[in-house]
């Protein structure tokens, strides 16, 4: 199956914009994939606004988040791959959900060698 979290970022976003709020996006910034203003970076994250206005070509893909902003006049290409993902939150409310950092998405299971041990032989037995 494919991962959930891509499904959840995408319809929290949605609905932050359906109640005309600003959705926000909490990254960690060390994320060896991750393309972002890193003099923005505290702590190793970064919080990027991605209200429709702020933002230029936004597209959620399954594995990164990725569109063009401006910081101090700067245009930039911005990636976040969902694994960097931590949180989509409404600025106004705070209302949204954070991802645990240490959540293994299903994809990561396929690394994992196949098990090869055979399955137990069934038993059968005789009901009167």
């Amino acid at each position: 199956m494919t991962p959930l979290k891509p499904y959840l970022v995408r319809s929290i976003y949605e609905w932050i914009i359906d109640n005309d709020c600003t959705p926000h996006l909490l990254v960690d910034a060390t994320h060896k994939k991750a393309v972002l203003p890193m003099q923005f970076v505290e702590d190793g994250k970064i919080v990027l606004n991605i209200k429709p206005a702020a933002v230029d070509a936004l597209l959620f893909g399954n594995d990164e988040i990725e569109f063009n902003a401006r910081f101090s006049g700067k245009s930039m290409y911005i990636l976040a791959p969902m694994k960097a993902v931590l949180a989509i939150y409404a600025k106004e409310s705070g209302k949204g959900m954070v991802f645990d950092a240490e959540n293994v998405d299903d994809n990561d299971y396929d690394d994992l060698p196949p098990d090869d041990t055979p399955p137990p032989r069934p038993t059968l037995r005789v009901v009167k």
